[in-house]
């Protein structure tokens, strides 16, 4: 008995926890104490849950032990493989990491709720409802999450699509409702087993066409909803097994996940089912006619030389400064600015990088300050009296045919006012249209020179540029 209220209350101590951290983790300067707490709430969670093999009134029962030892074993393979792989994780493969555990996440929903209807016990038409709902949200997080790991990872490269592809999908999905309806109306039939076979393979299956259609360009707004789905199903099978800590963990993830997912999608000046049914990708053609004139390039010194004697300057980093791997040096070239009493500041578009948060982590990993970071919001009006914005990588959230263009797919998305500083230079590695395939109109403008090559190696030509302008 002591052993039970013991449990409880380490539930409840956990969800403090996890809502604590929760918290913590929305600034930027308490993040990782918010992870740190967190991560100590699953600890205890975790490990009151193996209090449940312990009961004053029963010996620990053969079965009992056998389930301890092979949860032991599974905690041993999942936490190693996870230290390795996160001390090693580049920070450009860093989505494709939150892809696959948040997936990971969502298959252990489903997996429990396998068990528990496997288990045939004794249960109300409720948990049974909530147990198969959380195994169809849990079942489409997995695979759905497989395959945004696998776009981010380039192993599949293009979306994926075909004639009536969203009719398909919709009869596929209540397809797979009725069954999980089947399931409850026929749970105690020899029918359940073929009924849970069909079940899960329509859930999974669903997972993977909701998502091969949806382009590229909107997958850190797919990771966000799937992350909502993970937490989703994470606390209807706490609901069903009862479980305190299971039930907060989840309904905190899956709220903050839906609210991360609206606000990315609003960023991007699109609702969620325009990103998760409108072909984007198809559309990107349109709009290209707007840009007029040509680009023009210049050496990365020379630009060098023009932020250095720049009173002010805004930088703003995209997905090419995570592939160059080259933040460290940037970094270093923007403390060459300092010294020499150029005000330097840092512009994040909300969905910059292929998952929410991906260009601040980048930057923290360097030991770019906080108090430097702006958001969009907070950093727009100060572009137009900027003498040099310098865009690192980034194409569609600088692209003023989102003002200006209404042909354009990105029409009335909210973007970073790089064209409206004095002076715009843009490290790239070639002339091309960026992730969604939007021609970007700013690399057209009379204020704008391109500096081609990769970001490391031209960064590296800038620090040098400057440390020769002191000796």
């Amino acid at each position: 008995m002591f052993a039970q209220h013991l449990l409880a209350l380490s539930g409840f101590a956990a969800a403090i926890l996890f809502i604590f951290g929760l918290k913590r983790m929305s600034s930027p300067v308490t993040a990782l104490s918010g992870i740190v707490v967190a991560g100590i709430g699953m600890v205890v969670a975790l490990g009151a849950s193996f209090l449940v093999v312990f009961d004053a009134a029963e010996p620990i029962r053969p079965h009992l032990a056998v389930n301890l030892v092979l949860a032991l074993v599974a905690l041993a393979l999942g936490g190693g493989w996870a230290w390795l792989r996160g001390k090693k994780v580049e920070m450009t493969a860093m989505p494709q990491m939150v892809a696959l555990y948040n997936g990971m996440g969502g298959g252990a929903a489903a997996a429990v709720a396998a068990v528990e209807l496997s288990a045939r016990g004794a249960s109300s038409a409720m948990i049974l409802a909530v147990t198969a709902a959380g195994a169809l949200i849990g079942s489409i997080s997995l695979t759905g999450s497989v395959v945004a790991w696998a776009k981010l990872d380039g192993r599949i490269r293009k979306p994926f699509r075909f004639e009536g592809q969203r009719i398909v999908n919709g009869a596929l999905f209540l397809v797979t409702v009725l069954l999980g309806i089947a399931l409850v109306v026929f749970f105690d039939t020899p029918a359940l087993p073929l009924l849970a076979v069909l079940f899960f393979l329509g859930a999974l299956a669903f997972g993977v066409m909701m998502t091969l259609p949806i382009g590229g360009a909107d997958m850190p707004v797919v990771i966000s909803l799937y992350n909502a789905f993970t937490g989703l199903a994470v606390g209807l099978e706490g609901f069903a097994l009862q479980n305190p800590a299971l039930m907060i963990a989840g309904m905190v993830v899956g709220s903050a996940g839906t609210l991360l997912t609206v606000l990315m999608a609003k960023a991007m000046n699109r609702s969620l089912t325009n990103v998760l049914f409108s072909n984007f990708g198809d559309a990107a053609v349109a709009g290209t006619d707007a840009a007029h004139g040509e680009m023009k390039s210049a050496d990365a010194s020379d630009a060098a030389i023009a932020m250095r004697y720049a009173a002010s300057v805004i930088i703003i980093p995209g997905y090419g400064l995570a592939v160059a791997q080259a933040q460290q040096k940037l970094y270093e070239f923007v403390k060459l600015l300092q010294a020499a009493g150029v005000d330097v500041k840092f512009a994040i578009h909300p969905v910059a990088g292929r998952m929410p948060g991906h260009m601040n982590v980048l930057l923290a990993e360097a030991g770019v300050p906080y108090d430097i970071i702006y958001d969009m919001e907070d950093i727009n009006a100060d572009f137009a009296n900027t003498d040099v914005a310098l865009v690192i990588g980034a194409n569609d959230v600088v692209n003023p045919a989102a003002r200006t263009d209404k042909s354009s797919p990105i029409y009335g998305m909210p973007i970073l006012n790089a064209d409206q500083a004095h002076q715009v230079y843009v490290v790239k590695r070639g002339q091309g249209k960026g992730y969604s395939g939007v021609e970007n109109l700013l690399f057209f403008q009379e204020n704008c020179n391109m500096v081609y090559g990769d970001a490391q190696a031209e960064l590296t030509r800038m620090v040098q540029a400057v440390k020769d302008l002191g000796a």
